[in-house]
């Protein structure tokens, strides 16, 4: 079987359709550690990649007025137990373009392996870019997961992505998004992470309002349960005139685990807003009792809850 096929096997196994990926109207980059398996642009979006022993290095771009009508999927694995996956990216949407990408992170083979992610991105005039990137993971808990990713959100533009590491192990995770908004523009991060046994959770989000009526949200839901650790910084800057941010971070406790939540606004303009709100805790009681009188057990309750608050 060939490694593209065994890839394509791995994101069906996930829940997903890979006949998108066949598609001659949906472009996609599919990698499997350091080595190219698939690549292809369509009219309006450019793919333009590369590999070598160290690094995969791919561009994107989304040309002017493009409105894309598929999601861009971006195909990023291991079919090996051990190996390291180091992946440089840029991704451009030029003014008033419209994409969204979907990430495929497919790991459930990795033992011990290392999946790194330098990207930049930035978002014109008028753009619109929507980023989910959805994580697979075996149980050996051996993986680290390092992305550190740079926005720039033009004038009007509007960026939203969406992070998830709910299947296996995390692993290690230490996450840094850094983005940087300009005038009437809008920004809105949302992380849903679940950590077991000794897990290693960071998860950094930081954004700075610089342009007038620039908003943002950034809003993290992690569950922990064992002896995983999470700590998560939320970073949220107002620096002109009329911008408004929020920051919301839930985690959730069972059994040993430890969650820290470090919340930082930082306002230099007297007419900017931000706020915050964090809550660490163990599973609602109220809910637990409402469940539980519908018939289900403790554990099944728990569950439940969990589940709901990671969707």
């Amino acid at each position: 079987m060939s490694r593209l096929r065994e890839l394509l096997n791995l994101l069906n196994t996930a829940g997903w359709d890979s006949r998108a990926l066949s598609d001659d109207r949906v472009a996609h980059l599919m990698a499997d550690g350091h080595t190219l398996l698939s690549q292809q642009g369509i009219s309006g979006v450019h793919i333009r990649a590369q590999e070598d022993a160290e690094w995969i290095e791919a561009e994107i771009t989304v040309t002017a007025g493009t409105k894309v009508a598929n999601p861009i999927h971006l195909c990023f694995g291991m079919l090996q137990r051990y190996g390291t996956q180091r992946v440089r990216m840029s991704i451009q949407l030029e003014d008033h373009s419209r994409a969204s990408f979907i990430a495929h992170c497919l790991f459930t083979n990795v033992e011990f392996g290392v999946h790194q992610m330098e990207e930049v991105v930035n978002v014109g005039k008028g753009a619109e870019m929507r980023y989910t990137e959805a994580h697979y993971h075996g149980f050996s808990g051996g993986i680290q997961v390092l992305p550190r990713v740079k926005v720039d959100v033009g004038p009007e533009g509007r960026y939203f992505s969406n992070f998830s590491l709910t299947n296996g192990r995390v692993g290690k995770l230490d996450m840094d998004y850094q983005v940087e908004s300009d005038a009437h523009s809008v920004t809105e991060m949302t992380s849903r992470v679940f950590g077991h046994v000794t897990d290693e959770i960071r998860i950094k989000e930081h954004v700075t309002l610089s342009g007038y009526r620039a908003r943002s949200l950034i809003k993290s839901r992690v569950v922990l349960e064992n002896e995983a650790h999470a700590k998560v910084i939320s970073i949220t800057e107002g620096n002109a005139e009329a911008t408004r941010g929020h920051m919301d971070c839930m985690e959730i406790l069972k059994d040993q685990a430890v969650a820290e939540s470090i919340p930082i606004v930082r306002v230099s303009h007297p007419l900017a807003k931000i706020t915050h709100e964090a809550a660490i805790g163990t599973v609602d009681k109220k809910q637990m009792e409402t469940l539980m009188s519908r018939g289900l057990t403790p554990e099944e309750a728990v569950d439940v809850i969990v589940k709901g608050l990671l969707l």
